[in-house]
């Protein structure tokens, strides 16, 4: 009797979203938080403990999707710490029971299934997904979920699939908002989907296009069917936007706050740190200039060449698997000064399973493909074991090298051990603290009724004269690899004294980062 794998889904997604969840945890343990993490726990506890306007802090945190899966899961104080934990592990789990839920309505087999398990509880890459409490996850749902609608929209011709795919790219813009840049190479990709969807007798697409263009009548439809797929395509991304961005004008008095504050993004410094790093580092090298993108990326997931080959008899199908790779090299020339995070390399092996997925029974030697599919599996297991270990970003080779050594990560032991010193203050205490770069602190920090915050109507003021609204002044070091990014940094204390020579500052507290003040009048 043959059994049938689709009964076993879901007890073993289960089981693989608690094997990310006490991976997560055991790695949080041994000290390992993304930046990306500690500034969603910041910002939650903000709006649940904060006092005072939050609405800037709620609606403006970005990207906005992620801190909201994150916030969702900050239910009590024993799961705030761990809430992007839990909130990339669930959505990995989901990733996985997407591709594994559409490989089960195609075809029954369960070496395919074997294959995503594999690479589902292996791959360094998606470990750091589900484990990072980073946003990696939420995007490759939703890059998975719009290219999915787009090959779905190929096979059916019809546009409720386009719409899905609008939504699904809104959503991608919202968890990572370079993915806008996603929508300019969609723009001459249209044309050849519209023109491959009329009724004509020639197969080439050049020739369909002249054709198209000489005929009056087909010439009207064309550009009709065309401009409708640009309108239910691009509309609804754009009209988002827009909105977002004056919403920033409104309350921010910047269009573009969302994406260029530290106290909106935690991008703004992670971006500029991973550079300097590596840039001022006595062994300089730009290993993403060394070779083309593109083929890095096929060196990371072969398996995109099985993809390529699977749609290799439909034109703009294989064209619209190639528009990513444009996408990617785009971004490396745009920002130039950053390096390109984990995520853009690991949309290529959501991709890559997409393709199997959907078009694997098309092959006939399926034995073939089964070895080569199997074969360039284990190849994928070491390079991304390789990539993440040798990336440009340190978080990513700090999350390499606790997960697979096993070593505590002490890069937050001086912030811990300040939040706890703040912990133990009196409770009538108050500390000027500026999260911009602070934030990781903050995060630690139990309560955030001690602290007067940027997002606090009083925190210019409290600069000005901190004698009248503080106790304690947290300045960052010369040391601190981000001091010339807030004004409460060791050049502060002769300027507050030159305006005060009345007041006293008097060291109570310091790390290679952080020197805490106690104020005196």
């Amino acid at each position: 009797m043959k059994t049938n794998p689709s009964k076993y889904l879901l007890p073993i997604t289960i089981l693989l979203g608690i094997y990310y969840l006490l991976l997560g945890i055991y790695l949080n343990r041994l000290g390992f938080f993304s930046q990306e993490g500690l500034f969603y726990i910041e910002k939650t506890k903000i709006v649940v403990d904060g006092i005072g306007d939050r609405l800037k802090v709620m609606g403006l945190t970005a990207p906005i999707l992620p801190f909201y899966a994150s916030f969702i899961f900050s239910f009590s104080k024993v799961t705030e710490l761990f809430a992007p934990v839990i909130a990339s592990a669930v959505c990995t789990t989901i990733l996985f029971y997407i591709l594994a839920s559409a490989l089960l309505k195609r075809i029954e087999d369960t070496f395919y299934l074997l294959v995503l398990l594999v690479i589902f509880t292996l791959h360094p890459g998606i470990l750091y997904a589900a484990c990072s409490g980073k946003s990696v996850a939420m995007v490759l749902i939703f890059f998975l979920l719009f290219f999915f609608n787009l090959l779905k929209f190929y096979r059916s011709n019809t546009t409720f699939h386009v719409s899905i795919a609008s939504i699904c790219l809104v959503v991608l813009i919202f968890c990572d908002y370079k993915f806008i840049w996603l929508a300019l190479f969609f723009i001459p990709l249209v044309l050849s989907i519209t023109v491959k969807t009329l009724n004509l007798g020639e197969q080439e697409s050049i020739f369909r296009l002249f054709q198209s263009f000489n005929n009056p009548s087909l010439r009207r439809k064309l550009i009709n069917k065309t401009f409708a797929l640009y309108v239910i395509l691009f509309i609804l991304p754009l009209a988002c936007v827009i909105c977002y961005k004056l919403l920033n004008l409104t309350h921010a008095q910047d269009l573009n706050y969302f994406d260029e504050s530290p106290y909106a993004t935690w991008r703004v410094l992670s971006d500029k740190l991973s550079f300097d790093q590596l840039s001022t580092s006595a062994i300089y090298q730009l290993p993403e200039t060394s070779l083309l993108i593109s083929a890095r990326i096929i060196l990371f997931c072969p398996l995109m060449l099985v993809a390529i080959y699977l749609f290799k008899n439909s034109t703009y199908q294989m064209l619209t698997l190639l528009t990513p790779f444009a996408f990617v090299e785009f971004l490396h020339i745009k920002y130039e000064k950053v390096f390109l995070a984990h995520e853009y390399y690991l949309i290529f092996l959501v991709l890559s399973l997409l393709c199997i997925v959907y078009r694997s029974q098309t092959i006939k030697n399926q034995p073939v493909l089964k070895l080569v599919v199997g074969a360039l599996v284990l190849v994928q297991l070491y390079t991304g074991y390789f990539f993440l270990q040798n990336s440009s970003i340190s978080e990513e080779r700090a999350f390499s090298t606790i997960l697979f050594n096993g070593a505590a990560d002490p890069k937050q032991e001086e912030n811990r051990g300040l939040a706890n010193y703040l912990n133990h203050l009196p409770d009538d205490s108050h500390v000027l603290i500026d999260d911009a770069i602070a934030y990781p602190v903050v995060a630690f920090t139990n309560n955030l009724h001690k602290l007067t915050l940027p997002y606090e109507g009083a925190f210019l003021s409290a600069i000005e004269a901190p004698d009248k609204y503080d106790n304690y002044v947290l300045l960052a070091t010369d040391k601190n690899e981000v001091t010339g990014f807030t004004e409460l940094n060791i050049k502060y204390v002769p300027i507050i004294k030159n305006a005060n020579s009345a007041l006293k500052l008097r060291r109570v507290y310091e790390t290679n980062d952080w020197i805490l003040y106690k104020v005196f009048e």
